[in-house]
């Protein structure tokens, strides 16, 4: 099923953990429609990244899955509101994150992390607003801590 020209809910719901572990990760009918909301605002995204392809790393994640892969236990993930994205065709997810956050009111976007887990990097986003402003564009090193902005860590 496609949600947008160039996302579908196959790609916004496969997990290699769900499959390895036979978990389903159907999302509820409130998660379709957040779905749809943040593939539409990965349509933007990518718009607004000269129409690169966007690779969903991560999209919806039932609780169970949330809870498998180690996952925030107030994840957006787990209503359909967030991505984790890569677009290597653009630059790297530092790269990314840096181009998106300064736009991120005029692209929809709530948050944007750009995250770091040892040789991994990738770009959250999400369609929620977090209730603290500051915590719209923030990075996240694990072992190191959160820091305001897009930083290299």
């Amino acid at each position: 099923m496609k949600l947008t020209p160039h996302f579908t809910l196959a790609e916004m719901t496969a997990s290699n953990t769900a499959r390895r572990l036979g978990l389903d990760n159907t999302p509820t009918a409130e998660a379709l429609a957040n779905l749809q909301r943040t593939a539409e605002m990965l349509e933007r995204i990518r718009a607004h990244l000269g129409g690169k392809a966007i690779i969903v790393t991560s999209g919806y994640r039932g609780r169970q899955v949330n809870q498998a892969v180690g996952g925030a236990t107030s994840s957006d993930h787990m209503s359909g509101q967030a991505a984790d994205i890569q677009v290597p065709s653009y630059g790297t997810p530092y790269d990314v994150a840096k181009a998106l956050a300064p736009y991120i009111d005029a692209l929809g976007i709530g948050q944007v992390i750009y995250e770091v887990h040892g040789n991994s990097h990738w770009v959250h986003v999400s369609t929620r607003v977090p209730a603290k402003q500051l915590n719209r564009v923030i990075t996240i090193a694990v072992g190191k801590g959160s820091f305001l902005g897009v930083q290299h860590v």
